[in-house]
């Protein structure tokens, strides 16, 4: 008996400790720190591009802040191009080309990315129209005044009423 229990111990010890085992064996390995470009002016380049990019793992971060493996990978591309004379538009237009508008935080104006750049401002357009329409329509709305025969048939329904509120 003290050997089954002695097995299942070990058993779920066993059990416990295997998926922090697997997990650490799986983990994506720290990427190799960042190596800045010789000129100085090419790094200040290079730096200043970094923050106009998204990170695509953290999407919320620029790849200047991301400490994802693919940012590390996107810095070291960005300043291969820049040494290599590639300008900044070319360069953006790489990663579009590989990871599409997404990938930069100001996606470029065309046709199809209308919607995201002029969408809010028609929204609040169409917002403002519909505002307008009802304040409109309340004021066609308003009432008119009692014609005479309304006013006396009023006065006789309210002519009870005019005793009950002098009493209380």
């Amino acid at each position: 008996m003290k050997r089954v229990a002695a097995l299942f111990a070990a058993v779920a010890l066993a059990s416990a400790a295997a998926p922090a085992v697997v997990s650490s064996a799986w983990a994506e390995p720290p990427p190799a720190p960042d190596q800045a470009l010789a000129d100085p002016a090419q790094e200040a380049r290079a730096r200043a591009l970094f923050g106009d990019i998204r990170c695509v793992v953290c999407q919320h971060e620029s790849i200047a802040d991301s400490p994802a493996g693919i940012a590390a990978d996107l810095r070291r591309l960005v300043r291969e191009q820049i040494a290599a004379g590639r300008t900044d538009e070319e360069i953006k237009a790489d990663l579009i080309r590989r990871y599409g508008d997404y990938v930069l935080f100001q996606p470029p104006v065309r046709i199809g990315t209308w919607v995201l750049w002029f969408g809010p401002f028609a929204l609040a357009a169409g917002a403002g129209v519909v505002l307008v329409l009802r304040a409109r329509r309340r004021r066609a709305g308003e009432a008119a005044p009692l014609t005479a025969e309304e006013e006396r048939a009023l006065a006789e329904l309210t002519e009870g009423d005019e005793d009950a509120f002098s009493r209380s």
